[in-house]
Order: C-alpha cells, then structure tokens, then sequence
C-alpha cells in the first residue's frame, strides 16, 4: 500500500494498514521535508486532537449518513483510547475540545511518527507524487525519485487549505484523472473580510454572538459563539464556522448577506421588556452605560456612533423610536462581507470528492477499486473544535480497514 500524503489522515491509514497487514510494505509519501505542518499549527500550536462529543451535524458537504457511519467506526473513544496507548494523554477544554496534556501538538505528531515507524511503515519525504495510473495489477505513482508501484493507494493529499503546508490541490488532480468528479473547493474555516469602517477601532475586542447567513434559495444558517474584531474584518469561532456558508453561496452565485446578534440568545420581545425594565429602575443610567453592560464598550460606543445616538441620553429620555432603532439593530448589525483571507488562512477545505463516489463502508473509491480517498479531501468539512482531525483519524483508519479487506 502506497499513501499518498503523511498528514493527520494519511499517518493514521498508514498506521493501521501496517498492522493489518504486517506482510505487505506500507510507503507513506509527502512532498514535504518535515512532515505534519498542519499538525504542528493546529489549536495555536497545541493542536486540538477531537472533542468530547461528535456527531455527524456537526459536519457539513456530504451526506451526513456516510459521515456517521465512518465515525461511528472510529469514535472519538477510540481516538482518545490510541494516542493514550502512544503515550499521549488528553484534557477537555471549553467546548469539549481534548488537547494534549503537554499543551504541545509535537507531542501529537512525534507520536504518530514513531508510532508509524514502530509498525513499519516506510515514511518517504521529499517525494511529491505528481501522477496516479491505475493498471491491471494496482497502480503506478510518479514522483521525482521514479515511479512507485503499489496494490493500493490511500489519497491523502489534503485540499487547499494553509497551502506552505503542501496542501496545493495536487490531491484532486489525481482524483479527476483516475475518474473522480469535484465538489468545486472553497475555503472553511476561514475569517472574513468586511467593507466599511466599523471594525476597525475594534480590533481585539471579542465577546459572545449569533451571526446568520441568509443566503437566497436557502435556508438561513444561524450559529453562536465568539466573535473577534479585527483589522481586516471578524474572526473567532463563530465566523470561522460560518464563513463557509457565506463562501458556497458566493461559489453558487447566490446573493448572500451576513449579520450578527450581538445580544445573543435575545429576540425583540425579549430585549425590549429586559430593556423597558432597567429603564423603569434606573431612569437616570445613560444609554452608553446601559448598553455597556450588555456589550463590551468599546462595541457600546462604536454602535451608538453608528446609529447617531447621543450616549449620554438618560433612558427614560430615550425616545420609543429610538429604543426600537437601537434594539433592532443589536439584534441583526450587518457584517458587510467582502470576501475571506482565502486559502492562506483557511483552516480547512470545503468540497472535494463527493462521498456518493465512495463506497462508506471501507472509503474504497466506487470509480476506482483500490483508491481509497481519506480526510480533507473528501467532501466533508466539521466545524471548528476538533472535529477535522477526528474526521482524518476516523476516515483513516477506516480506509485502513478496507485496504486489509481489499489485500487479504
């Protein structure tokens, strides 16, 4: 068996098909010098290994049935259970996100590496495979040191993604010229760049929101989390996970438009009684000092500019029209979207191959017996939190799976 890329997935395949096939010589292939630049920048260079709780909804692109049925084969106990067994112990974090208790993500990679060693796999740096034959007796790689020949290949290139890392789309080349059709790609995970000026004295503040994307034909996608004010525009969880819905809809040509409850968990009704309240026991509190407790203040002040209200208006002077002006407009503030930071500071890739052309049970290719396409290159993509890398830990072993089936 032959993988093509030594990332997240590509290791865990080549892992498990060593030790499920302990006669036949696994080759994991990367173009790269140092193998795991992704692994290595993950989670602010602590790499988040999975979360607690993983489910198929928190995925996008695919079916959400093949999604469940691959995880559900390699569930998150098993992924805590193996790096424990490598020497690696976790820690939950807020929002169920396991870490390494090292806090390092060298931890995470020079056990995979050793681990992968200790089961034989051959790992092979500096060998970027820039073409994929099938023929009657498997398949022949060409890279830069000769061609390779292999029974099987595991494609585990990545998709486009923090390309410095060897992420470049070479993955779905390889996959088109063997058969495969494409999911057009676009970043995920990925901050957003705004238009207007608003952001930009706010750069550095982060606070709690909902952010909606409305875009037309489709159903409006509403998630929550934190939102941080940048420079360029907003990043923060939240963003990261809606930038993706924003970006299929640009792909797709359907109009779209993004905006953001900075008074989360809040509707009209709701914040305008909370509101009529804290007007009746504190008449005098001006609208800055309201407001700014219940946003950050430089949000506060920043807002009132916005909507030309005067800060230093008592409450109980505050006009109805003006109360419901302001309410209004915390509870949907545009996000005047332009565009992302493309590529370079995605976290990951959507689209890819669609998971209709894979068989789920094995991720054996449908169009192409004895490829088995894993991770990022598939049409999958989670949310932020873990969820990618429980996605390449569960694809690749399954992968491994159907690679000792397909050998036996």
């Amino acid at each position: 068996m032959a993988a093509v890329g030594a990332g997240a997935a590509g290791l865990m395949a080549s892992i498990w098909a060593a030790r499920r096939c302990p006669g036949w010589t696994v080759l994991a292939l990367d173009g790269a010098e140092r193998l795991g630049a992704k692994i290595l920048v993950a989670g602010g260079g602590r790499c988040n290994v999975t979360n607690a709780e993983v489910r198929a909804k928190d995925y996008w692109g695919g079916s959400r049935r093949v999604v469940q049925r691959v995880l559900a084969a390699w569930p998150v106990s098993e992924t805590v259970a193996f790096f424990e067994t490598l020497g690696v112990s976790l820690h939950a974090e807020e929002g169920g996100k396991l870490f390494p208790n090292t806090h390092r993500a060298r931890t995470v990679l020079d056990a995979l590496l050793r681990a992968a060693r200790e089961a034989g796999v051959r790992l092979v740096t500096g060998c970027r495979v820039t073409g994929l034959e099938r023929t009657a007796a498997g398949f022949v790689l060409t890279t830069g040191g000769g061609p390779v020949w292999a029974r099987t290949v595991v494609l585990a290139t990545g998709g486009l993604a923090l390309p410095r890392s060897g992420s470049d789309g070479t993955g779905y080349r390889l996959a088109e010229a063997l058969g495969h059709t494409l999911v057009p790609p676009t970043p995920a995970l990925v901050p957003l760049v705004l238009g207007g000026e608003f952001h930009r004295p706010l750069a550095g503040v982060s606070h709690p929101v909902e952010v909606t994307v409305r875009a037309e034909g489709e159903r409006p996608v509403t998630l929550g989390g934190s939102l941080l004010w940048t420079h360029f525009g907003v990043s923060g969880p939240v963003v990261l996970n809606a930038s993706r819905h924003w970006l299929r809809a640009q792909l797709a040509g359907r109009a779209a438009t993004v905006t953001t409850n900075l008074l989360p968990g809040e509707r009209f009704e709701t914040a305008e009684a909370a509101w009529q309240r804290r007007t009746a026991a504190q008449p005098r509190q001006s609208v800055q000092g309201a407001l700014a407790d219940l946003l950050p203040a430089r949000v506060a002040e920043a807002v009132l500019t916005e909507l030309r209200i005067d800060p230093r208006v008592p409450l109980a002077h505050l006009p109805r029209d003006g109360r419901r002006r302001l309410l209004n407009a915390l509870l949907a503030w545009p996000l005047p979207v332009r565009g992302s930071r493309g590529y370079n500071y995605a976290e990951v890739t959507a689209g890819g191959i669609p998971l209709d052309e894979i068989d789920p049970a094995t991720l054996q290719s449908r169009v192409c017996p004895g490829l088995f396409p894993v991770g990022e290159i598939l049409d999958v993509d989670g949310r932020i939190g873990g969820f990618n890398f429980q996605w390449a830990w569960s694809s690749g072993y399954v992968a491994a799976e159907g690679v000792a089936a397909a050998l036996d």
